[in-house]
């Protein structure tokens, strides 16, 4: 068993699991009865599975849901790639300015195929799969590579890799992808550069609490950390390339919510995943940034629920 602090309510013991997947030991838990049908939360770029807020995840759960979190490869407790090469940044950089296509420790599609080995691993046939972020992106990379296995996709504060979209602001970038304090040699200043960040990637619309996001930080940290493994995971992403005419193949009922306010992936992004699934609905919601706020923990909770019940050959969570 591992201990988490669960913000805004009691610690609660969560039996923490592993499976052999794709190669990968994956970490993962789960929420509500085996039973009942599984919605797998991906989680985003550097982001451990506990971003998931357990509040959240017990919503779901008792609308009547398995919900299995899980953290990605070079995240969290999940394998972590020490053995590939040191990324070298500017020079990746460099070849993607120059058109190329730089050579990458594993791509967007080897995540979806780690995501696919959990649910083989739990005997899990079709699922609900919901992704923030990068995990936005994996969601999508499953749904039209693996239609069988998926019941319905929704897909938060994500992309589709159209490089005519409005890129990230710089300064958010800078935040994130910048040099930034050792978490072992300078742990305060650590802190204060990754609050800053959820501060600024919030968006304007919901209260900031700074104590919430340093609790967090805090247990991600004592769980790992691993700034290589962020700039593999960075790589993947970053030669993803464009999804859309795949993605016009998805046929599950889709959900794309979105923050008006977000930073990173700005409010067209949104629309332009919306409008590459056939039959997609689009929840903007203004105020919310690259974050999913506590206040929005119900509303995002029954969406994912209905979108889930359109499903047509997969059962109802409740009679």
């Amino acid at each position: 068993m591992i201990r988490l602090t669960v913000p805004g309510q009691a610690r609660q013991d969560i039996a923490m699991q592993y499976v052999q997947s794709n190669g990968m030991t994956l970490a993962y838990d789960e929420f509500g009865a085996a039973s009942d049908p599984a919605i797998l939360l991906i989680s985003g770029l550097g982001a451990q599975m506990i971003r998931w807020m357990d509040p959240f995840c017990l919503m779901l759960a008792e609308q009547g849901y398995r919900v299995i979190r899980y953290d990605n490869r070079d995240s969290g407790c999940s394998t972590h790639m020490s053995g590939s090469p040191k990324p070298d940044m500017g020079a990746f950089m460099a070849a993607l300015m120059g058109g190329q296509t730089p050579e990458t420790a594993y791509t967007l599609d080897d995540l979806a195929l780690d995501a696919i080995g959990l649910l083989d691993a739990l005997s899990i046939e079709k699922a609900h799969v919901v992704g923030r972020s990068m995990g936005g992106m994996i969601a999508q990379i499953m749904a039209y590579t693996f239609p069988g296995r998926i019941a319905s996709l929704t897909s938060i504060m994500s992309t589709t890799g159209n490089p005519a979209l409005p890129p990230p602001a710089p300064d958010a970038m800078a935040l994130m992808a910048g040099p930034a304090p050792a978490p072992l040699s300078a742990p305060a200043a650590y802190l204060e550069h990754r609050v800053a960040l959820a501060r600024h990637l919030a968006g304007h619309g919901f209260p900031f609490d700074a104590d919430l996001a340093r609790r967090l930080i805090l247990d991600e940290l004592s769980r790992s950390s691993d700034r290589d493994g962020f700039l593999r995971q960075f790589a993947a992403v970053a030669i993803a390339g464009d999804r859309r005419e795949r993605l016009s193949t998805v046929r599950s009922p889709t959900l794309v919510i979105h923050g008006a306010d977000d930073p990173l992936f700005p409010g067209p992004c949104g629309e332009d995943t919306a409008a590459s699934v056939p039959g997609a609905e689009l929840r903007m919601i203004q105020g919310m940034g690259h974050d999913i706020p506590p206040q929005l923990y119900s509303a995002i909770a029954e969406a994912i629920d209905r979108t889930a019940r359109r499903a047509p050959t997969s059962p109802s969570a409740r009679p």
